[in-house]
């Protein structure tokens, strides 16, 4: 129960500094934070639960239908939690809300009637890891690293990229987490596309698998990329580069370290690489949670980096990418996604410190 009564400790400094009463979170990602990995979701690429939790001066409410409410009961055991339930026919409207709220100044975690919106500020909540949200990930990593193994090493000349991507969804779910973002590229179409959804393209030479894997609420991405034959030397040029980038980001990434800060010296890591404005194609990644992102670095941001927080940067140069999961330590910064049977670039940086990043592999 530590990790929930800190989060309820959270909760109730949100409310105090914004002068509400009531916190609605509605988010599948919130529902899971704040229950410490509980499922709301029927449907795994909604953003909304079939549950929404409420928290009030005088108790802590499910609210849901009578469909959800048996399993989230029995199986989510939120009962344990002081959880009360509010649960309405499928067929009717449920009121709870309102009943419970009535008077009261109410905060939601998105657009809510009456609601002051904080999805921003609970969104900061959900990036400022607990340690047992750490071991959580870690666990998650390594199922996410395995499924990615196991599957670019099967993939093949000849399979189509609804194959490829079947393969990866197959891995990952037998290993108990959801690929809630699974795309595969294959040849010009990685050349083409940041966020190439699987086709029926059958895979000539070369491929990119990115995954998104989610188990108790967390996610945590990874890339990797294969080639088969010799790598074309601008290729390889490329990849290189981005490997440094991605090294710099990690490298940079300590608590007390302003996410600007950070994204200008993965700026200045593109344009010493030869590649200065690729980085405005496609975002770099940023905090990691019970979204693939929380929230974006930017030029601008503000935000601080955290003992024990995790990121995911994903730097991209027209062709090729790096993506792993780091979680950020008191010593060093972990990489949880690390796939330890795959070729690797060790990354010399500037002050001397070597980082390994993946390598594309070479099936020859």
């Amino acid at each position: 129960m530590a990790e929930f009564d800190e989060k309820q400790k959270r909760i109730q400094a949100l409310l105090a500094e914004h002068q509400l009463d009531a916190l609605l979170l509605q988010r599948v990602s919130s529902f899971a934070w704040a229950t410490c990995g509980a499922a709301s979701y029927v449907n795994t690429a909604t953003t909304d639960g079939a549950a929404s939790r409420l928290i009030t001066p005088t108790g802590r409410y499910v609210i849901t239908n009578n469909i959800e409410a048996t399993r989230i009961e029995q199986e989510e055991k939120l009962g344990e939690q002081g959880w009360q339930f509010r649960v309405a026919p499928w067929h009717g409207v449920n009121n709870a809300v309102a009943e419970l709220t009535r008077g009261l100044k109410l905060g939601a975690d998105g657009a809510y009637p009456g609601a002051t919106n904080l999805a921003n500020e609970i969104a900061r909540l959900r990036a400022n890891l607990t340690p047992e949200e750490g071991e959580r990930f870690r666990v998650l990593g390594r199922a996410c690293a395995a499924a990615m193994e196991q599957t670019i090493r099967a993939v093949r000349p000849g399979q189509t990229e609804y194959e490829i991507a079947a393969r990866l969804g197959q891995e990952t779910q037998a290993r108990g987490a959801q690929p809630i973002v699974n795309l595969i590229a294959t040849d010009e179409r990685i050349f083409r596309f940041r966020h190439p959804l699987p086709t029926d393209k059958k895979l000539d030479k070369y491929a990119m698998l990115v995954l998104c894997g989610r188990q108790a609420g967390l996610v945590c991405s990874i890339t990797r990329l294969a080639h088969f034959g010799k790598l074309p030397d601008d290729l390889r040029r490329k990849a290189d580069a981005c490997a440094h980038i991605d090294a710099t980001f990690i490298a940079a990434t300590r608590p007390g370290a302003t996410l600007s800060s950070i994204f200008q010296r993965a700026v200045k890591a593109y344009a010493e690489t030869g590649f200065a404005d690729e980085w405005q194609l496609h975002h770099q990644g940023g905090p990691a949670g019970y979204e693939p992102r929380e929230y974006l670095a930017t030029p601008a941001a503000t935000d601080v980096v955290l003992l024990g927080q995790a990121y995911s940067w994903n730097p991209s140069i027209t062709g090729t990418k790096s993506e792993d999961t780091i979680l950020v330590g008191a010593s060093g910064n972990e990489v949880i996604t690390t796939t330890a049977g795959l070729p690797t670039l060790s990354v010399a940086l500037a002050d001397g410190k070597m980082i390994a990043r993946p390598a594309i592999l070479e099936i020859t």
